[in-house]
C-alpha cells in the first residue's frame, strides 16, 4: 500500500469519504481512515492536519485555477462577467471529481463542524477571488462585491448541478448567472433616501 505521494493522499480521501458515508464524521477516528486506507496513521497527518481537513484537499488546487481563469479572462470583460468565466473553467475540477464531490457535498452539508469549515474555506476562496479581480484593476468595493456574489453563484450553481446531474456543471453555472443578471434587471433603481426632517 502507498505511504506517501497523490496516491496514499487521494486513498486517504476515499477512506475519510466512505468511513463518514457508513459511520458519519464524529464517529470517525483518523486511526480508522488511516487503517481503511491501508496506511498508518502517521501518514495521515503528513497529508492532512485533521479529519475535517481530508474533505477540503482540492481548496489549493482550486484557488490557483480560479486566480489564473480571472487572471486570463478577455479584456473588457465586466466583473461578474470575468467570475462566470473564471468558474466555468475552474468547475471543470469538480465535473471531473464528481464521485468525490456529490458525496463530499452530502456530508458536510449535515455535519456542523464541516460546515463551519467549509465557510471558512468559502470565506478564503472569495478574498482569494476579489484579489484576482482587483489585479485586472477593479476597484475594491466592487472587487469584494462581485467575488462574494460571484461565489454565492458558483456554490448554487455546483448544488444545482449535485441535485440535478442530467446537466453539466457549466449549463448550471450560466443558468445561475443568467438568473443573477435578470434579478438585478428587474430591480428598479434605489430611491433617494427622504431628508430628515
Amino acid at each position: 500500500m502507498p505511504r506517501s505521494g497523490a496516491e496514499a493522499r487521494r486513498r486517504l480521501q476515499q477512506a475519510a469519504l466512505e468511513l463518514y458515508q457508513e459511520r458519519g464524521f464524529d464517529q470517525t477516528t483518523t486511526a480508522e481512515i488511516a487503517a481503511r486506507a491501508g496506511v498508518n496513521e502517521r501518514t495521515f497527518f503528513r497529508h492532512f492536519p485533521d479529519k475535517r481537513e481530508v474533505l477540503f484537499g482540492g481548496e489549493a488546487d482550486l484557488r490557483a485555477a480560479l486566480m489564473r481563469e480571472v487572471a486570463d479572462a478577455p479584456d473588457g470583460l465586466r466583473p461578474l462577467d470575468v467570475l462566470l468565466c473564471a468558474f466555468r473553467k475552474a468547475g471543470r475540477i469538480l465535473e471531473d471529481n464528481r464521485p468525490f464531490s456529490e458525496p463530499r457535498l452530502k456530508i458536510i452539508a449535515v455535519t456542523p463542524a464541516l460546515r463551519e469549515r467549509d465557510l471558512a474555506k468559502a470565506a478564503s476562496l472569495t478574498e482569494a477571488v476579489a484579489e484576482a479581480l482587483r489585479r485586472r484593476a477593479v476597484p475594491d468595493r466592487p472587487a469584494d462585491l462581485a467575488a462574494h456574489t460571484g461565489w454565492a453563484t458558483f456554490h448554487q450553481a455546483a448544488q444545482a448541478w449535485i441535485d440535478d446531474p442530467s446537466q453539466s456543471l457549466d449549463a448550471h453555472l450560466v443558468r445561475a448567472f443568467d438568473e443573477l443578471r435578470a434579478l438585478f434587471a428587474t430591480v428598479p433603481p434605489a430611491q433617494a433616501e427622504p431628508e430628515d426632517r
